[in-house]
Order: structure tokens, then C-alpha cells, then sequence
């Protein structure tokens, strides 16, 4: 008999990988999973992991445990990416993590990690974060993976669209925006209107940064091919904030602001209003083509301006744009932010100057929010989340009030 007759043992399938930088700078995880798992798991980098996912050997596993410490931060975008890759395949995600900040780990599980264990791993806790995945119930599958609910019931199409761009920088136009949407979201408690915000802002769009939501790599491509853009892109492309919110970030990259067409945007525009009650649309702080799209699209477009003199040219300058295009400025609502307080009798004549000289009505005068404002941003959290009792997130509820109180009796009249 010759030696090629002789039966080759079958190789031991991989159950689980390690993924780090270097796994040797995680000794007790090394001496964890051999006691659990024996010789039955690997070890990969992070870009390896990336990779390894579309092998065919791939297809055994059943975790992986992604090990990191505060040097990995600056990776935070690949980690995102291999979570969200593992998650698609089906494979498990233990996260283990020594001095890492709260701010990543929270983002590392919002982008689909199941089990996180602090390194130096205490004693037994690995082998029990194993046996919590394996013995967890069966997903229940729904139509479409990831879809959001809102978008299994398509409207009638009379989505209310609400517009939002400063008439210069600093004067709370996302601030508003991602405030006013987790307002109407949560402005009744049980039947909520369905709520999309948009962040049409391809440069510096922050709605991601200010609700704590990954950027995702399928935004690009829905804008780069608007032409096959439909239902399933469109929802693939929405991130959920507390599954109430449905939130179209800006991309991952700085796109130009011409990329992008007014037929591109009508398009979206259109998808949005068939599958939510209100969109709002964070605009860029730079007038485009594409303006004028949203601008007729709107029923109303906010406009946030100061009490400064920078405010009130640039007021004047979108003013004189807008009316010699022949376009409806009538739209616009103007919102005062930092507006000076009720007892600030000086700061309220200064306001009436303001208004009176430029022309308009400042409807809306926001209050200064203070540090609270800036804070909840970084954490990424809505005001009502953050600072319940803010005088600005108190304001920003009584408009999303009155817009829906408004909605319902145009409904009731018609």
C-alpha cells in the first residue's frame, strides 16, 4: 500500500478567532481560550479579519473576540468595520478591551458587538460570555435584515419636510435639527409619527457625531448611483437612534457639494416622504444647486441667524439670492439663537431693530442652552436625553408641539 493511500486526518475546524494588533499583549486571553476552546481558534490583525470574513474557512465560526486598548482608538473606523462585517455573517462579537474610553466602547457596541468583558479579564468571565452566546435564543428574522420597521408601511406620500441651514457658522442649525426630529419622534406616546433626519451636509455633516452613529460606507454609494437608488438602498443606507429615529448621516469621507444633483436629491427627498410622517433636512452652510430642491420640496425652512452683524448681512446677501431666483422666501422661518432673556429688556429692543431693518419676522428666538448643549453633543444625546429641563431643549419641545398640533388639524380639516 502506498504512503498516498493513507487516509490524512481531517483538520480541526476553527470555532472562534482573537482579533488584535498583537494578542501577545493579552496573555490571559491567549491562556482563556485555550482553556476553552482547546486548539479549535485563531488569531488575526485587524486588517487580516477584514479579509478572513469572505473565506470559505470563515463559515465554522462562531465569535470572535476583538481584544483592544487605548492605542487601537485611532482604528476606530476599521473596528466599526469588521464588527459590522462579523455581524452581517453571523459570527459573534466579544468585545475586550483594557483603558479604553467610555465614548468607543459605547460606539464599538452600537456598531453590533453582543458581549463585552474588561481586560484583565476577571476570573471565569470569558468562558461565561461564551456560554451566554451560545445559549442565547434565535434571533427573530424579519422581512429584510436591518430594515426599519417605519419603512414596511409606506405612507401616502405627504411626508411634512422641514429645512434647517445657518445663515452662518455657530448659530444652531444641527442643534435644532437633531432636536427638533427626537422631539417629533417622541411627541406623542402611543402613536408616534415616524421621523427621518437627513444630513444633507456632505462636508462637515456632525447630525452622526451629535447622536453618536456610525458613518457608513453605503451612504457614498447610495449618492455616487442615484439612478438604481430604491426602497432597499435607501433603507440600507439609514442608521436607527433608540429606534425611534431614523437618521441618514453624511458620509464617512468630504465630498464635494456638486456631487450631488437636484434630481439625486429630489430623488431621496421623495423616497423619505413615502415611508416617514416628517423629514428634516440639516443643510449644509453653503448655498448649492441642490438648495433650491429642498427649499420648494420644504413646507418650512428654518433659518438660524444671531444677534450680530455677521447674522444680519448674510441675512440680507440669502435674502437678495433667493428673491432673484424667484424662489419662495416666504418659506423661510427665521430662528434667533442665544436670544436674550425676557428680562433682558435691552437685548429685546436690539432684537426688534434687527428685525425690523432686515425686513423680516423672527418668529422663534431660541435661549442660550448653555455648556449643556455642548456636552450633550459630545456625549451623543439629544437634549431631552441629556438636559430634560434645558430651556432650549424646552423651547425646541413646545415647537415640535405646535408643528404637530398644526399637522393634525390640517389633517382633521381636510
Amino acid at each position: 500500500m502506498t504512503s498516498s493511500a493513507i487516509k490524512q486526518p481531517e483538520p480541526i475546524p476553527i470555532v472562534a478567532c482573537t482579533i488584535s494588533r498583537d494578542v501577545q499583549n493579552f496573555d490571559l486571553l491567549i491562556e482563556d481560550m485555550e482553556t476553552a476552546l482547546g486548539e479549535t481558534w485563531g488569531d488575526l490583525g485587524f486588517a487580516e479579519a477584514l479579509a478572513f470574513f469572505n473565506q470559505p474557512e470563515a463559515e465554522s465560526l462562531e465569535f470572535v473576540a476583538i481584544a483592544i486598548d487605548e492605542t487601537d482608538e485611532d482604528d476606530l473606523v476599521m473596528l466599526g468595520e469588521i464588527i459590522v462585517l462579523a455581524s452581517k455573517q453571523g459570527i459573534k462579537v466579544i468585545l475586550i478591551a483594557e483603558d479604553v474610553s467610555p465614548a468607543v466602547l459605547h460606539q464599538l457596541l452600537r456598531h453590533g458587538a453582543d458581549e463585552f468583558v474588561p481586560y484583565p479579564l476577571p476570573e471565569g468571565e470569558l468562558q461565561a460570555a461564551i456560554d451566554r452566546l451560545r445559549n442565547a435564543p434565535a434571533p427573530v428574522q424579519l422581512a429584510t435584515s436591518s430594515t426599519p420597521a417605519a419603512l414596511e408601511k409606506p405612507t401616502e406620500g405627504d411626508a411634512v419636510i422641514l429645512g434647517v441651514q445657518g445663515l452662518s457658522g455657530g448659530t444652531g442649525a444641527t442643534t435644532l435639527a437633531v432636536n427638533l426630529a427626537w422631539e417629533l419622534a417622541n411627541v406623542e406616546k402611543t402613536n408616534p409619527p415616524r421621523v427621518c433626519l437627513l444630513d444633507f451636509s456632505l462636508q462637515f455633516g456632525s447630525v452622526s457625531t451629535y447622536l453618536d452613529l456610525p458613518r457608513r460606507e453605503v451612504v457614498f454609494e447610495m449618492w455616487s448611483d442615484t439612478e438604481v437608488l430604491d426602497d432597499d438602498i435607501f433603507r440600507q443606507a439609514l442608521v436607527s437612534f433608540d429606534d425611534k429615529l431614523w437618521v441618514l448621516t453624511a458620509p464617512s469621507d468630504i465630498l464635494p457639494l456638486d456631487m450631488i444633483t437636484s434630481e439625486d436629491v429630489n430623488k431621496v427627498l421623495a423616497l423619505a416622504r413615502k415611508h416617514f410622517d416628517y423629514v428634516i433636512v440639516d443643510m449644509p452652510g453653503t448655498l448649492v444647486q441642490w438648495t433650491e430642491s429642498v427649499l420648494n420640496a420644504a413646507h418650512i425652512y428654518f433659518a438660524t441667524l444671531e444677534l450680530d452683524m455677521r447674522s444680519a448681512q448674510n441675512t440680507l446677501r440669502v435674502k437678495r439670492a433667493l428673491l432673484s431666483e424667484d424662489l419662495p422666501v416666504e418659506k423661510l422661518r427665521y430662528c434667533l439663537n442665544r436670544a436674550p432673556k425676557f428680562t433682558d429688556l435691552s437685548g429685546k429692543s436690539r432684537v426688534r431693530r434687527l428685525a425690523e431693518s432686515l425686513e423680516i419676522n423672527i418668529e422663534l428666538q431660541l435661549p442660550d442652552g448653555g455648556r449643556a448643549v455642548c456636552q450633550s453633543s459630545d456625549h451623543g444625546l439629544p437634549l431631552a436625553s441629556s438636559a430634560a429641563k434645558n430651556p432650549l431643549r424646552r423651547e425646541i419641545a413646545k415647537l415640535a408641539r405646535s408643528l404637530h398640533d398644526l399637522g393634525k388639524s390640517d389633517v382633521e380639516a381636510a
